[in-house]
């Protein structure tokens, strides 16, 4: 595995504050994929099956609004994760990825990840209170986009 991968890895919010060997680990789990513009990488209710970290371009997470079309929920780019969700609740999609600039992406599997997480505690640890974290975040951020819609008359 390539010095390159671990030090792209280390760039991912996700996997800040991981040491190179943690990195090295999780770096051996990833498969690298280049799609271009348009690709849609999953469909709202598809199966998780993939977490995906963007090393380059960006990614549109969005759903479809009966009558709307696209409503875009967020333009994802380098350093951000998406497709964690499914891994974190085995539930289906819950909206759709499509390549928004052609991109350089690192997908981790579910029983990768799985692996990961339960072959090396320490890595689990702080895996997941990054997940925590950046849920958080995210939840944040949709409370404020519906108080802003509330107060506006938008919602």
């Amino acid at each position: 595995m390539g010095a390159d991968r671990v030090e792209q890895l280390g760039r991912v919010q996700l996997f800040a504050g991981l040491g190179p060997e943690a990195l090295e680990l999780v770096a051996r789990a990833t498969t690298e994929e280049a799609h271009p513009i348009g690709t849609l990488i999953f469909r709202h209710g598809d199966p998780g099956e993939k977490l995906y970290l963007i090393l380059e371009g960006r990614v549109r997470i969005s759903r479809d609004v009966p009558g709307m079309g696209e409503e875009a929920l967020a333009v994802l780019g380098p350093g951000d994760v998406f497709g964690e969700m499914s891994l974190l609740d085995d539930s289906p999609r819950s909206a759709d990825a499509r390549v928004h600039e052609r991109c350089q992406l690192l997908a981790l599997s579910r029983d990768g990840f799985e692996d990961l997480l339960f072959l090396h505690k320490d890595l689990a640890y702080e895996v997941l209170w990054s997940v925590v974290r950046m849920l958080a975040r995210r939840l944040r951020e949709t409370n404020d986009k519906l108080t802003f819609l509330s107060i506006s008359g938008k919602f």
